[in-house]
């Protein structure tokens, strides 16, 4: 980029800013840097800029940039959700694609600001990933570099296992845990030191947890007995970082139809030459592709469905349109216009609510979504579209993002059978644990433990019980 394309590039954002303001959004104010092409792809593999060092980065990086040169897809930016919002374009793309980005990630930051699952967001998080980055390179420069990596590989298996309840509301759960640890320190630490076995005859009646919770991640770090401080440090950083994240991974579809939006809104608003209105609806057109028939483009998905709202809202209604909502009570109109009914959305829906209250029928077809299977047929695997039933999809597709697809584990009991091994029982939903996952997670999980663990499921329809002792696991009916 020249300097004429800087100074350009410095008054459209001012430009649309203002836009952004006059049409109802309230972003965080927003600083964009330019920057080169590895740069991008780097944040994009690590998430937060100056973020920990690990492997997983690293071939998260060399996937990406491999896509992006051989053309399967490209970054135009990335945004963080800091306050002020920090956005990078990147240094490669024309200027009327820094403008269609400008535009994109005030939408994001209006997001951020004002969903109501982001409230409890540390807005400061670059900044604590920075030090989070400094203590994690002291413990390799004191134990060496492959005991904190192996480590921090075992934490990262199981980072997904926190309980999100406890980053938005502080629940009871927490006041739980944080009762049970003041209880149980002295007793595990004394038990250790004089005979665990008459101590945990003494206390036989507590419990820990005191009540079963989700929140895997936060109790091995409290309570595994064996565990040094710096570990228990890495695995708090693993868990404060999954905090951050989880907003963003439970609006995904709404987020980026949000910005989907609000950038056609504004460069629709705002000067453009004839070749730059060209060029911004092809670009807009390839943001929103429909994506392959085996995945959903959640730009794609979001921006049709706040589309449809805004439509409804409007009375702009046909005969397709269902009297009724996902209650089977009778839909309301009145009241809010579409731009109001669809900023109402914005503040107070995750993508699970999102989908459930306002996919329809109508988008389901006209979105060409579907219900499908693997399937073996002389020898051959394949693809086989199962329903497409319209409330089914729906369904599904919730379904598959409710805790944002993984697996709910509950913490049962951390002295299980008085011997100080770990109970876990799964909430079976119907669908069973991969044996990979199954696998590779209680191996890791034991491992951070230090004692054997027991996972309580369903497989092929019968309860069992899935141990791991000494790395190897075992299952029996229960």
């Amino acid at each position: 980029m020249n300097q004429s394309e800087r100074v350009e590039l410095e008054k459209w954002i001012e430009l649309a800013w203002d836009k952004a303001i006059e049409l109802g959004l309230n972003p965080f104010p927003t600083h964009f840097e330019v920057v080169p092409d590895h740069i991008i792809y780097e944040l994009g593999a690590y998430g937060l800029p100056a973020r920990f060092s690990h492997w997983t980065f690293g071939r998260d990086y060399h996937r990406q940039k491999t896509s992006y040169e051989y053309g399967l897809s490209r970054i135009y930016e990335i945004v963080f959700n800091t306050n002020p919002t920090e956005a990078f374009l990147l240094e490669s793309n024309s200027l009327i694609s820094h403008k269609l980005v400008v535009a994109h990630v005030l939408g994001h930051s209006d997001f951020f600001r004002n969903n109501l699952y982001f409230e409890q967001t540390d807005r400061q998080m670059v900044e604590k990933v920075r030090l989070h980055a400094e203590r994690i390179r002291g413990y390799e420069a004191e134990l060496g570099t492959m005991e904190v990596e192996d480590f921090v590989d075992r934490a990262l298996t199981i980072e997904q296992h926190f309980d999100p309840s406890v980053h938005l509301d502080q629940t009871d759960t927490d006041a739980e845990i944080k009762k049970s640890h003041s209880e149980y320190e002295d007793l595990w630490r004394l038990g250790q030191e004089q005979g665990s076995e008459s101590m945990m005859k003494k206390d036989a009646s507590r419990k820990l947890p005191s009540r079963p919770h989700t929140d895997l991640l936060r109790f091995i770090a409290e309570y595994a007995r064996d565990m040094r401080d710096w570990q228990r440090d890495v695995l708090q950083i693993v868990r404060e970082e999954m905090i951050y994240f989880y907003p963003q991974m439970r609006t995904k579809i709404m987020n980026e139809g949000w910005a989907s939006y609000w950038h056609e809104k504004i460069l629709s608003e705002l000067p453009l030459s004839s070749d730059e209105h060209l060029e911004f609806r092809r670009m807009h057109a390839s943001v929103l592709s429909a994506g392959s028939r085996m995945s959903m483009n959640p730009y794609h998905v979001g921006y049709q469905i706040l589309k449809d709202i805004e439509r409804r809202w409007n009375g702009e209604l046909n005969s397709e349109d269902s009297e009724e909502d996902w209650r089977g009570e009778k839909v309301t109109y009145s009241g809010a216009s579409g731009l109001e009914k669809i900023f109402e959305v914005r503040r107070s829906e995750s993508d699970v609510s999102f989908l459930r209250k306002y996919l329809t029928a109508r988008l389901v077809r006209n979105l060409d979504l579907y219900t499908y299977h693997l399937e073996e047929e002389n020898g051959e695997l394949r693809w086989v579209v199962t329903d497409t039933d319209w409330r089914h999809v729906r369904d599904a597709l919730v379904d598959g993002m409710t805790n944002m697809g993984v697996p709910v584990v509950w913490v049962e009991d951390g002295d299980y059978q008085r011997r100080g091994e770990l109970f876990l029982r799964h909430a079976h939903d119907g669908k069973d644990l991969d044996a990979d996952y199954t696998s590779r997670t209680l191996r890791a999980i034991e491992s951070l433990w230090g004692r054997p663990v027991h996972l309580e499921t369903v497989v092929n329809g019968e309860k069992v019980m899935i141990s791991c002792t000494d790395n190897q696991l075992s299952q029996v009916a229960v």
